[in-house]
């Protein structure tokens, strides 16, 4: 079985069993994840997604998101030389981050494999892309995230926000596993050794926030 994200083919390592699934962890990326067995079908993953009640005028949301935005915000000044444009990939149902990312001056696409499927989005490169609450979703890690960094411009940002594993002992009483969508969990770890692989800089300005720049 190889690793979901660096395709490593080292046997994993056992990490966690609850009630419902079994968790591996790759040697060589951290990336713990769902074993294979217990991926959910797309009609479940539609059947959860579609009773998210994320919307335009939910200012709770906003602020969530402006955990993603704030330290985006010097970034965007900086490149503001240029006209800018940016990619939120994962935006679900209501994409308000796109919209809020356009009022900094950024011209948006979005795209979402259930609510906005429109390849011509992934045609093109982005000075910053966005993916909020989504990289948790993927099955095939190494797939999104070989087409993200494609998509990225050269010194453009990946801006993630998911939450982070910390250790075994914390992810199991970890809410965020209980969700059936939610197959692979990223640590600091994961996302330092993207970092390396790929020639990006990465910091770390919130808790569940990871900024990727493309050197």
């Amino acid at each position: 079985m190889s690793c979901p994200l660096c395709l490593s083919s080292t046997p994993p390592s056992h990490y966690h069993s609850d009630k419902k699934r079994d968790y591996l962890q790759c040697h060589h990326c951290s990336l713990v994840y769902v074993s294979p067995d217990y991926l959910p079908s797309k009609e479940q993953e539609k059947q959860e997604y579609d009773l998210h009640e994320n919307n335009f005028e939910d200012e709770g949301y906003k602020t969530f998101l402006r955990k993603l935005v704030t330290p985006l915000t010097p970034i965007i000044k900086e490149l503001s030389s240029e006209e800018l444009r940016g990619l939120d990939f994962g935006c679900g149902p209501a994409p308000v981050l796109a919209g809020m990312l356009e009022d900094e001056g950024i011209q948006m696409n979005t795209y979402d494999p259930f609510y906005a499927n429109t390849p011509q989005a992934l045609e093109q490169h982005y000075n910053i892309i966005t993916c909020t609450e989504a990289i948790e979703h993927f099955h095939t890690p190494h797939k999104e995230w070989a087409l993200l960094t494609t998509l990225l411009a050269t010194e453009g940002v990946l801006a993630i926000m998911t939450k982070r594993v910390i250790d075994k002992a914390r992810f199991a009483n970890w809410h965020y596993k209980n969700d059936i969508t939610h197959v692979s969990f990223f640590s600091v770890a994961t996302f330092e050794f993207l970092a390396r692989r790929d020639g990006l800089d990465v910091s770390f300005p919130e808790n569940d926030v990871v900024l990727m720049r493309k050197r």
